[in-house]
């Protein structure tokens, strides 16, 4: 399985892996490019459709929560019905909802085609881990997971460049209508490449397609309990925290008893006692609840409080872009024997690096210190943030079975997008809150550098978690 080529039962055609990954992270590098490219497009949308605080938010944060509902269904539907089926399925949901999000004229279209778009990624998304999975082994799988971890880390930088770009090369409006518009073509290319090099197996199973649909329900329902508190503010919002976590143990008792009954749940508890698979689970939902959010509040800190325009906004991270890549393919390399130890070193970066911008925040406010400072001290953050990608995911992997791979691979994608939905409200809550003012820059700072104290302690606490996983897997070993 570690040579480029293979062959799959049904089938006397020969597959190349390079041609199947380049696929898979092409189509994987839209959805996450909608992540990171909207928060430098939200001041150019407000000025278009006039949006309100609440639109704005949903905007954001539509998106990843359709995606954290479907990537579990989405991924256990993959392992019994054919992963490139539901692959090139979510791809075309994905192409026409980005058509509708460029096209949009009031808010509430706008919000229903980002929902879309979400549900399109969260099929489509967790495929590709399963295919990863499937295809790669040992070492190979490690390199997949390792170029995996560099799209992950240059669409997150990447996006608010090419947002600024279009926002500047065509002006804000239709700037921001040009980024969704540019996801159409790069999906029908995808789409047909799919159909061209992916295998599509048509073996007769005698395991019907059992999806679970009440814990399929009760999943949803646990996610939107735990999201929607941080996207609305009704008095009685909190409450559906604690719905939240009852849902989630009804959720978690039903999936074992359907188990028991000999069925096949959408999610196999016994994930969760893979030490492997529940660590790095933990590190990786710690981690985006951060970490995920620091470009966010920088976008509004340097557009709005310092009068930075969106295109340099977009460069400020292209140096975090750089160094995020190349240690995703470096981490990848080495992910499989010292993934434990890179966890530790990526994560307490990470930390580091996170107090070190509140300084440099400082001195841009008070000190006029020039933007390329604050370019420059991203670089060992993108340098954590790469090398965390392949090792978190590589070692999460590590003793699941393949045939939980596609739903393995939803949970832990499910896992960081509620997470990074979550801390997005509630940094971005903490931001607004300490900059109550909003006149002047160092409000700005106030809100900006508090934001930022909940990232450091989100990622600290992360990097407990993962020097724990260290220790107990030294000492059992």
């Amino acid at each position: 399985m570690n040579t480029r080529f293979f062959s799959v039962p049904g089938s006397d055609r020969k597959y190349d892996r390079n041609i199947i990954l380049a696929v898979l992270l092409i189509s994987l590098m839209m959805s996450l490019l909608q992540v990171s490219s909207v928060n430098n497009l939200l001041p150019s949308i407000h000025l278009a459709l006039d949006t309100s605080d609440s639109s704005t938010q949903w905007i954001l944060s539509g998106f990843t929560l359709a995606i954290g509902v479907m990537l579990v269904p989405a991924g256990r539907m993959g392992d019994l019905a054919g992963r490139s089926g539901m692959f090139v399925l979510g791809l075309g949901l994905f192409a026409t909802a980005s058509l509708g999000c460029g096209m949009a004229t009031t808010p509430i279209v706008l919000n229903i085609m980002r929902v879309i778009q979400g549900f399109g990624a969260g099929i489509y998304s967790p495929q590709v881990t399963g295919m990863i999975l499937q295809y790669f082994q040992g070492k190979a799988r490690a390199k997949a997971f390792g170029l995996m971890g560099l799209v992950v880390s240059m669409s997150v930088a990447v996006g608010p460049v090419l947002s600024g770009s279009m926002v500047n090369l065509f002006s804000p409006d239709p700037g921001w209508r040009v980024t969704f518009f540019l996801n159409v073509p790069i999906a029908l290319i995808a789409m047909l490449a799919s159909w061209r090099y992916l295998p599509f197996t048509h073996q007769k199973t005698r395991q019907h397609l059992d999806i679970d649909p009440v814990g399929m329900l009760l999943l949803v329902l646990a996610v939107l309990c735990i999201m929607v508190p941080f996207m609305n503010d009704a008095s009685w919002r909190w409450f559906l925290l604690i719905a939240g976590a009852v849902l989630v143990t009804a959720w978690v008792i039903w999936e074992q008893k359907y188990e028991l009954r000999g069925k096949e749940p959408m999610v196999s508890i016994n994930l969760f006692r893979t030490r492997s698979f529940g660590y790095c689970t933990a590190i990786s939902g710690l981690q985006f609840l951060g970490s995920s959010s620091l470009f966010v509040v920088l976008a509004m800190f340097l557009q709005q409080g310092l009068g930075v325009s969106a295109f340099w906004v977009g460069l400020v991270g292209l140096p975090n872009a750089i160094a995020s890549g190349f240690m995703a393919v470096w981490s990848g390399r080495h992910a499989l024997d010292h993934g434990k130890q890179i966890q530790i070193f990526a994560l307490s970066t990470m930390f580091a690096t996170t107090l070190l911008v509140i300084l440099v925040a400082w001195g841009m406010t008070h000190a006029d210190w020039p933007l390329w400072v604050m370019s420059l001290v991203l670089i060992p953050f993108g340098i954590g943030a790469g090398s965390m990608g392949a090792a978190n995911q590589t070692q999460g992997m590590l003793d699941v079975p393949p045939s939980h791979g596609g739903a393995a691979g939803g949970v832990l994608q499910t896992v960081q997008r509620t997470a990074t939905a979550i801390g997005n409200a509630m940094i971005t809550g903490v931001f607004f809150a300490a900059n109550s003012d909003g006149e002047e820059a160092a409000h700005w700072f106030q809100g900006f550098g508090s934001s930022l104290v909940v990232v450091a302690v989100c990622v600290g606490c992360a990097a407990l978690v993962a020097l724990r996983y260290w220790h107990v897997s030294r000492t059992r070993n």
